[in-house]
Order: structure tokens, then sequence, then C-alpha cells
């Protein structure tokens, strides 16, 4: 059984079709990549998951559950995760105060005690414990994506969203970020990610869907749909986009 089953997935903004008619499953422990050029519906397809926005037409299940109308933190009580692009850390609160928070409010009923342990289990993981009394405002770009990251781990997801977090990230970190997700899939968490460096998409995903116009145009390993016509005409080009990147 798939843990998550989106059917017929579509938004419109007035006369604009930002997602049309997506479809595709899920299963427990893959790492996905949602790929495409700007403007694709990438960021959408994952406002539509997260509950940040409600679709159009179409339906997302998670682990059986219809998602149909609930809002993001009912999401994140079922098991869907979010890191952000743009980092969003409580700056003056610690470190560990920052993860905290993800802890006690991601699922209902969490005590202090079994907050503190997600907490400790989600720095460790994040690679960030030694920070752990550290200002957020005192931290590197790349320690505030694992901050971001480590908080929505701390939710307990099921499946966790990732919006582009190795944007602007040099070389030696982008590849410690792609261990970082890797350690987190071995948790059991499953991955769904979006990102423009081909490099990390080889070296990470499980199976990729490109998005051009809203639309799904290829799906597949990654050797599958870079070799595809429809993805090097609307994405790679004749090179494949941030190859030298890593």
């Amino acid at each position: 059984m798939s843990l998550l089953d989106v059917s017929g997935l579509s938004k419109q903004f007035g006369g604009l079709t930002a997602v049309a008619g997506m479809n595709f499953t899920v299963t427990g422990g893959e790492i996905l990549a949602i790929i495409g050029p700007n403007g694709a519906g990438k960021t959408t397809m994952l406002n539509l998951l997260s509950g940040l926005l409600q679709p159009t037409a179409g339906s997302i299940r998670l682990n059986g559950t219809d998602l149909a109308g609930k809002l993001p933190d009912v999401r994140c009580h079922l098991g869907l995760g979010r890191a952000f692009q743009v980092v969003q850390p409580f700056p003056e609160m610690t470190v560990a105060e920052n993860v905290n928070v993800g802890a006690l409010f991601g699922q209902p009923g969490t005590t202090a005690v079994e907050a503190e342990a997600l907490t400790r289990d989600a720095l460790m993981t994040s690679g960030l414990w030694h920070l752990r009394d550290t200002p957020a405002e005192d931290l590197t770009l790349m320690q505030e994506k694992r901050l971001e990251i480590a908080r929505a781990l701390a939710t307990r997801p099921l499946i966790l969203l990732l919006d582009e977090v190795m944007a602007g990230l040099r070389p030696g970190e982008a590849r410690e970020a792609i261990d970082l997700v890797r350690r987190i899939r071995d948790t059991g968490v499953t991955v769904i990610f979006i990102e423009h460096v081909m490099p990390v998409v080889k070296d990470l995903a499980d199976r990729v869907i490109v998005m051009d116009y809203g639309r799904m145009i290829a799906e597949g390993s990654y050797a599958e749909v870079t070799a595809n016509p429809a993805v090097i005409e609307a994405y790679l080009g004749t090179d494949e986009e941030g190859e030298d990147a890593l």
C-alpha cells in the first residue's frame, strides 16, 4: 500500500493553472524528487500537499486518510512535515528551543519530557547537538537550513517535504546536506524534495517527477527522465543544469 496517493490534483489561480491533473503515489522509505523549470508548479505542489493551499480539484490521501480541507497543522499531526526554502527560525531562541517548538506542537498530547527527547534526536540527526544552546540568529546559512529540517523532524513526520534546501550552499555543504537527507531516510522517514541542482537529484532520488507548466511530463529514475526528449527540451537543454555544482 502506498503512503501517499495524489489523484487528479489541480490548482487554478483565476485563469492561471499552476498544477494540472497530477497523479502519483509515494511508497514508504522512498526519496522522491520533483524537478522542472521555474514556474513549473513545483512549490505549488508542495503547498497543496502541506495544506498551505487547497486544490481546485483532485485528492490527496496520506496513509489512507483523505486530506481534503485539512489545514497545515492537522496535516502535520497526521505526519506531513515541511522544511521551507526560506528559513524562518525564531532568531532570539536557542537552536534547542526552536526544535522544541516543533516537538511540542507536532503531535497533540506530547509531554515536555517527550518533546525533550524528540528535540535531542532531531538535533543529533541533523548534526546540531553541539550548537543546541546557540541563538538561532548566530547560525550560518547551512546551520539555519539544518535547523529548519531538525524542527520539522521533531514533529515526527511520516513524510518530510523539502523545498530547495540545497539552495545557496557551497559544494561541500551540499554534500553534507545530501548525507543528512540519507540519514533521515534511514530513520524511516519518506522524503519528497524539490531541487534544481541536478547532481543532487542524481545522488539522492530513488524516483524523479518532472513538471512543466503544471503538468507531469516524465516520471522514472534519474537516468530515464534525463534521457527523455520532453525533459531535455523543457528543462535540461543540451547540458544538464547544475552539472558543475558539486
